[in-house]
């Protein structure tokens, strides 16, 4: 389990824990660059199929996150992360006649921790400034999904 975080005021709906990162409630543990847990709770899904988009949704749910939003194509995900604080969020590479390898760089710019979501079995045809990117397989289960999240939150075991 993690260290709690406290909001710098307990009236501000937009607080931020120890690392800067503006959140309400959340239930997913990480640790930032100064060793302090932050938690996960909001996540943006960018996926071109509803069904996909929807079942990820559902998993995410079931491991701990509480606010999951949908854009189903890049205009939806950038207006999104423009308007509104994402903790993570989860893309598919392919979007019908684009990728998401360039909002992946829109949100490395901005600090937002995301991951791909594919049928490509590695990262080997990517960009090769996204290869380390962290990848969850298509057709993914609970665990599978579980895993990725630990991962993108820096390895911490989940704070459930």
């Amino acid at each position: 389990m993690g260290k709690t975080i406290h909001s710098i005021r307990a009236d501000d709906w937009r607080r931020r824990d120890r690392c800067g990162t503006f959140y309400g409630v959340r239930q997913l543990a990480r640790t930032c660059k100064d060793g302090a847990d932050m938690t996960f709770q909001r996540v943006l899904i960018l996926e071109d199929n509803l069904i996909i988009a929807m079942e990820a949704e559902e998993i995410l749910h079931l491991v701990g996150i509480q606010q999951v939003e949908i854009a189903s194509n890049l205009e939806q995900a950038v207006n999104a992360v423009h308007s509104e604080h994402y903790d993570f969020a989860m893309l598919d590479v392919n979007l019908g006649e684009s990728t998401s390898f360039g909002f992946a760089r829109l949100l490395m710019e901005r600090g937002i921790s995301f991951g791909f979501v594919t049928g490509y079995p590695d990262t080997l045809d990517f960009p090769a400034d996204l290869r380390h990117v962290p990848l969850l397989n298509k057709p993914f289960d609970e665990q599978s999904m579980r895993l990725f999240v630990e991962t993108l939150a820096g390895g911490s075991p989940l704070a459930m």
